[in-house]
């Protein structure tokens, strides 16, 4: 039986600090194959490689990812200072109009850390260029030493809108998750539904209101260890099950267009 194809948004990296590749991190084709029951395929975000309409019709979802590159503020209307980062306008070119289709057309997505963000500013909404920065907020920043282990680490409580759909997955109104990430969203766009916040107020889980299909996003990175975390888990499977269902849907209508 062939699996349904997820499309893995990759990133651009310097190997060398020379030699330009386009990849994607291990542990997120691992999430897909072994808990999504989807087939990985890693995307070179560049529009001169890709087109969101062959994108579309390769893939049956798609893994918005992670990545050090933050979404480039002209996207929300401000302009770009020191405190933004690095940025891939190639990724943002491929990402945004890509996020806008699928959630017109239904098609399942999944967005992690700057896919979380991405599905906010493709929606109309604004970040925060460095949440440390706010009152009252955390640093929600990986720590800069350690092993992979104490980097991933559980660091926070994420409480959940009762009854939503996160609530509804976890069976519970709070989980742990870890936290790597220096921006966050300010302003909400059309249709974003803030479903889950960290204890200082920063929002860690959405989805798009009235959404024909999966819009679940997170901003902590449930790929780590997910086929054995009791969050991450529940999170890829949900997400496996609406990708199966999209790409079944979508065999049917070839077959019937042939008959």
């Amino acid at each position: 039986m062939t699996r349904p194809v997820v499309g893995i948004i990759g990133n651009q990296h310097l190997i060398n600090e020379e030699y330009l590749t386009h990849g994607g991190g291990a542990m997120n084709s691992l999430a897909v194959a072994e808990v999504s029951g989807a087939m990985p395929l890693v995307i070179p975000a560049d529009p001169r490689l890709v087109t969101v309409d062959e994108l579309l019709r390769t893939c049956a979802g798609f893994l918005f990812t992670g990545g050090r590159p933050n979404v480039h503020p002209e996207e929300y209307g401000v302009a770009a200072t020191e405190a933004h980062g690095a940025f891939d306008r190639a990724r943002d070119a491929v990402t945004l109009p890509l996020i806008r289709a699928l959630v017109e057309r239904g098609q399942p997505l999944l967005g992690i850390c700057r896919g979380f963000q991405e599905v906010n500013v493709a929606m109309g909404g604004t970040l925060h260029p460095e949440i440390r920065d706010l009152p009252g907020r955390s640093n929600h920043r990986m720590p800069p030493d350690g092993t992979e282990e104490e980097k991933f680490a559980l660091r926070h409580l994420v409480s959940l809108s009762e009854d939503g759909p996160f609530h509804k997955l976890f069976g519970a109104r709070e989980v742990m998750t870890n936290t790597l990430h220096g921006q966050g969203i300010d302003r909400p766009g059309a249709r974003i539904v803030i479903d889950g916040r960290a204890p200082d107020g920063t929002p860690e889980a959405l989805y798009v209101r009235d959404a024909p299909g999966f819009t679940m996003s997170v901003q902590w990175h449930p790929e780590y260890r997910a086929a054995t975390d009791p969050v991450s888990r529940p999170l890829f499977e949900a997400f496996g099950e609406a990708v199966a269902a999209w790409d079944a849907g979508a065999g049917q209508a070839r077959m019937r267009a042939i008959a």
